[in-house]
This record gives C-alpha cells, structure tokens and sequence, in this order.
C-alpha cells in the first residue's frame, strides 16, 4: 500500500477556500464531497482532514495528520512547539486588545484589573505578563466581540483582519499583540516516507507562490537605451534579449516583482521602452 501523505486543512472559512485553492494551483485534484471530513487526492498521494481550527495543533503533534496549512497565530497560542517549514502569504490577519468606543484609552496600565473575553488566552498572557500585568481572562471559544456589550468583559483579545466585526460591536483596537498568515506546518512524527512526499508537496507550494509574487514583463527597447533598461530589470538569472526585425531595437523580456511593478514600469518608460506588455506567471520553478 502506498504512502499518502496526511494535510489537515480548516474545516470551513476562507483559510479552507485560500488552502484549497492553493493545493489546486500546486496541480492537485481533490475529491472533495459536501460535508466529507476527509478526502483523497486524485493525482498525488494525499488525503486532506477538514478540522476544526483549534483542534489542528494536537493532531500535528500527535501524529495524526503530517501537515498543516494553518494561521500562525493559532500556533503561537497551542503549538509553538511545532515547526513551520513555509510561509503562505495568504489570509493575513493580527490579534489585538480591543476596548468599547466609548472607553477613554490611556496606555497598556489600563488593562490592571479589566476582565478580557478571548480565545487566545496564552497569548493574552504572554503578552501582558511581559508587560509586567497578569491578566483577568474569560475564554470564549467563537465570537468574543459581544462580551463587553452583555457586561461579560471589559475589553477582548481576538484576530482582526478588516476591522469591521468589531466596528459593528462599537470596538476599537487599542494594543497590536501579533501578524499572522497561512503558514505549512510540520508534524515531530513526520515519517520519512511522508516526509519525502512533503518535500515534493512543498517544491510544488514554492513555485506557485513564487508565480504569485511577481508579474512577467515583455518591452521593445532602442538599443542604444538598452543598457539602461537591462540595469532596471532583474530577471530571474537575467533579462532575455532578442532582436526585432526593426533596425536598432531589441525585445527585453523579464519578471518583475509585482509589489515593485509600477515603479519598474515608470523607470522602463523614462529610458524609451515601448509596447510593454505585462502578463501573469502561474508558476515559477527554479
């Protein structure tokens, strides 16, 4: 019987929807049925576990599943004992203290004495008890922003991605404990047969979001600026060259770091690019 490699993946919620789908980018085909709590790859040898968010910690140490794609807030709070091996870039959030509106905020001393709703009470603590503060803590597992408003908290510690939930709860953030995003966790119990099915798991993620992070770029350029131009792009190792038909000109091809585009874009354009055509990269394999 082969070795399938084992990948928790959050049972539902937009980390499920950005995990999935970056699995699909990766070239993997899952049969994944409504409500199914696990699920075979049709391509690769992997089974994917939908669950529960907070409970995906245990299971990595125990054993149970060899990998996950989950926040790294979530590991700060129940398994920072468990190794990263990539970071994801996708659904970034943070975990912050927030107070109601009305509550006039003053520095980090106001937090003596408060009761905080949270579901991230280790990482209250640490946070605070560096701070020189030990915290009055009620742990909710769900929605902690309507707990100052039924009077069961002062404030609440929760991750906050948009701001608006707690907008809508007339809270404010007051104290910015932590970032989080995606990140593929490793089980301490990983076989070695698991592992290398992993390490071709996780080529195949690098590639992808490489392709993810940058644009490719396209331009005809005069060959007296070309010198110029070709300081201006990268490239991968570097820029490839090819003549036009056109007397005196070349075509430049490149890519581009897509966070950078605009600026390359506007120093290509000053030194006499012309027709630049930019294109997305699916994937970049090095």
């Amino acid at each position: 019987m082969n070795t399938k490699i084992k990948i928790a993946v959050q049972k539902s919620g937009r980390l499920n929807e950005d995990s999935l789908a970056l699995l699909k980018d990766a070239g993997i085909s899952i049969d994944n049925g409504k409500d199914q709590l696990k699920a075979s790859a049709r391509n690769f040898d992997l089974e994917v576990f939908y669950l529960r968010n907070g409970d995906i910690p245990q299971y990595l140490r125990d054993g149970v599943v060899d990998c996950a794609i989950i926040g790294d807030n979530l590991l700060f709070e129940k398994g920072d004992d468990i190794e990263v091996v990539e970071r994801l870039g996708f659904s970034k959030c943070r975990v912050s203290l927030a107070l109601p509106k009305d509550v006039a905020y003053n520095g980090i001393e106001d937090f003596k004495g408060k009761t905080i709703a949270t579901s991230y009470p280790n990482t209250v603590k640490k946070f605070l008890e560096a701070k020189g503060i030990t915290p009055e803590l009620h742990i909710i597992n769900g929605s902690v922003e309507i707990a100052p408003n039924i009077g069961l908290a002062d404030a609440i510690c929760d991750i906050v991605s948009s701001g608006s939930t707690l907008f809508k709860n007339n809270l404010v953030e007051v104290e910015h404990l932590m970032d989080s995003e995606a990140v593929l966790a490793v089980s301490p119990k990983i076989s070695a047969e698991a592992q290398t099915l992993l390490d071709n798991l996780q080529f195949r993620i690098q590639s992808v979001l490489r392709g993810r992070k940058a644009k490719y770029v396209l331009l005809n350029a005069p060959n007296d600026q070309l010198d110029a131009i070709l300081e201006i792009l990268p490239g991968m190792k570097s820029p490839t060259v090819l003549p036009l038909a056109q007397e005196g000109w070349s075509s430049v091809h490149s890519v581009v770091d897509k966070y950078a585009f605009w600026d390359v874009i506007d120093q290509l354009k000053a030194q006499g690019a012309e027709g630049i055509l930019v294109c997305s990269i699916e994937k970049m394999v090095l």
